[in-house]
């Protein structure tokens, strides 16, 4: 029998999980609206980034292989250790000047999904995930 909390855990991976995929697969293939690695690693290059399509490649890879992790529930640490670099380095470099609120382009978003990485890694995927599985 699946529980309440099981599945709450898993709808909470699966979101936000499949919205860090698509976010990797922006950087990484300018899929959804992305601009792939060129575009992306300019603009990064024209905040201070550097080196840009280096920098764009490895946060793309980052979002894309944590997302799928964490999605999974496979090594949710580790996922969330990836995903929750990518989400700081936001906040810092992207969002941090512009205050909270997301209206001004704040970090906001990046700071509810910095939480739920590290809050599910510090609870556990829970009982639908291969985590769990294999334990």
């Amino acid at each position: 029998m699946v529980t309440l909390t099981a599945l709450g855990l898993f709808l909470i991976r699966l979101v936000v999980g499949v919205l860090f995929i698509g976010h990797g697969a922006q950087k990484l293939f300018g899929w959804f609206g992305g601009y792939g690695p060129k575009g992306t690693g300019g603009w990064m290059d024209s905040i201070g980034i550097k080196p840009g399509v280096l920098m764009a490649v490895l946060a793309g890879l980052m979002e894309l292989a944590g997302g799928l992790l964490f999605t999974l529930g496979l090594l949710t640490p580790l996922a969330a250790v990836l995903l929750a670099a990518t989400m700081l380095g936001a906040i810092v470099k992207v969002h941090g000047a512009n205050g909270l609120w997301s209206t001004s382009n704040g970090y906001e978003y990046p700071l509810v999904l910095l939480v739920v990485v590290i809050g599910i890694a510090l609870t556990g995927a829970g009982a639908l995930s291969l985590d769990a599985l294999l334990s």
